[in-house]
């Protein structure tokens, strides 16, 4: 069986210098070999294409006959590396918690421990006879997440 770890080094070492980044390599049991990889501006079909030769390039089929699949990480998939929540800063997600709550907001900010959404809130204001729309940025921890993903808008 062809490891996980070899087709990520052989990625990575194909990544070297460009502004690509791996969101996920996958290695099922018959060597099925699936790798995702994005870009801030996308994934174009002749990278996934030259990707998907240099790593044939580096597996032998004779020692090990495999099927790959090179592709980018779907849009309006959940996100599933730090670099994916940090190329849609600014941009509308949805958020489901683990406890079943689901947020949309404006992605603000993203590091190691945490991401920021501005979600907006109608509060009624004392005295106000009508309640006032405001935002309010709500940290989540990854941990407490089920996922995140980018909103597609055909506004």
């Amino acid at each position: 069986m062809i490891e996980k770890g070899t087709v990520t080094n052989i990625v990575e070492e194909w990544l070297q210098g460009k502004d690509y980044f791996l969101v996920d390599v996958n290695v099922s049991p018959d060597d099925k070999i699936t790798v995702e990889i994005d870009h801030a501006e996308g994934v174009w079909i002749e990278d996934c294409v030259e990707l998907s030769r240099f790593i044939e390039s580096k597996l032998d089929r004779e020692q090990e006959d495999f099927e790959l699949e090179v592709g980018s990480a779907g849009i309006g998939q959940p996100f599933k590396v730090l670099q994916q929540y940090r190329i849609h800063i600014g941009c509308e997600v949805e958020v489901l918690t683990k406890k079943g709550e689901k947020f949309t907001g404006i992605l603000k900010d993203a590091d190691e421990n945490q991401f920021v959404v501005a979600l907006q809130k109608k509060v009624r204001l004392e005295g106000a006879k009508r309640p006032k729309t405001i935002e309010e940025d709500v940290p989540f921890a990854y941990d407490d997440i089920k996922y995140t993903k980018y909103l597609i808008s055909f506004k």
